[in-house]
């Protein structure tokens, strides 16, 4: 490969701009020896190239038929249950994201125009809703085949706040299992956020051996030096003792080793 291309490859990295088959690219080039880890920045930023999907503005032309369908259902029921509005067959998991977005956007605007007494009153009741039907998105994005889907559960977990045992522990599937680097890291880079807590903060720490990305292992071996995690060191010893990792690699992993202890 002519150094034009390679230094294209960095460039377009570092503009965080690189598609999946650039990412495999420039790993073989860190194992080669032919690309200097230095010459790539932020690998503890997350990947900007995660699809976000923003809630769309509520209107106040929202459909009228939405809101009678609303009112049918508190007619009906003591408790209109969000849970089971979307429970319906054509609200499945199966339905299109955009979809999904767009139906929390409505009820968004439902709320925003709603008296207040009845806001107050159920508004603890719809954030709970809106973090189960999110939960559920989540979880069912990442057992998709397309990488982007499951890059949109991994953003979707992001801002779900003070995430269940079922998400972190889905997440650190990902961060383990997935085949795509940039899930990985952006998994990676969510799960930051909880690693506080002892449990993820462990599994955490056995992930680092499981990792064969250099982008992974670099990632994880500076979040232990931002925990000083030192019961990492073990783990981070095993990378070193592999034969295989590339010696760029190895020399971030004992910069960080020493940090540690």
């Amino acid at each position: 490969m002519s150094t034009e291309r390679i230094q294209e490859l960095i460039e377009k990295y570092n503009a965080q701009q690189a598609d999946p088959a650039e990412m495999k690219l420039i790993e073989k080039l860190i194992e080669e020896g032919l690309v200097d880890i230095a010459e790539l920045h932020g690998l503890q930023e997350m990947e900007d190239q995660l699809v976000r999907m923003d809630l769309p503005q509520p209107s106040l032309k929202l459909d009228d038929a939405f809101y009678h369908m609303l009112a049918e259902e508190k007619r009906k029921s003591s408790g209109f249950s969000w849970k089971a509005f979307f429970a319906w067959p054509e609200f499945a998991p199966r339905l299109a994201f955009a979809s999904v977005t767009l139906l929390l956007g409505l009820a968004a605007g439902f709320f925003l125009r709603a008296p207040q007494p009845q806001k107050d009153q159920q508004i603890g009741v719809l954030t709970q809703e809106v973090s189960d039907l999110k939960e559920m998105m989540m979880l069912s994005l990442l057992e998709k085949e397309s990488a982007t889907d499951r890059l949109k559960a991994v953003s979707l977990s992001e801002d779900m706040g003070q995430a269940s045992q079922k998400v972190t522990s889905a997440l650190l599937q990902t961060l383990n299992h997935d085949d795509n680097v940039n899930v990985r890291l952006a998994a990676l880079d969510v799960l930051k956020a909880y690693s506080k807590d002892s449990k993820v903060r462990e599994e955490l720490i056995r992930s680092i051996s499981k990792q064969d990305s250099p982008l992974v292992q670099i990632s994880l071996a500076e979040l232990m030096v931002e925990l000083q995690a030192k019961s990492s060191v073990k783990e981070l010893e095993k990378i070193l003792r592999n034969e295989n990792t590339p010696t760029d690699v190895k020399k971030k992993i004992r910069e960080s080793i020493q940090v540690i202890i």
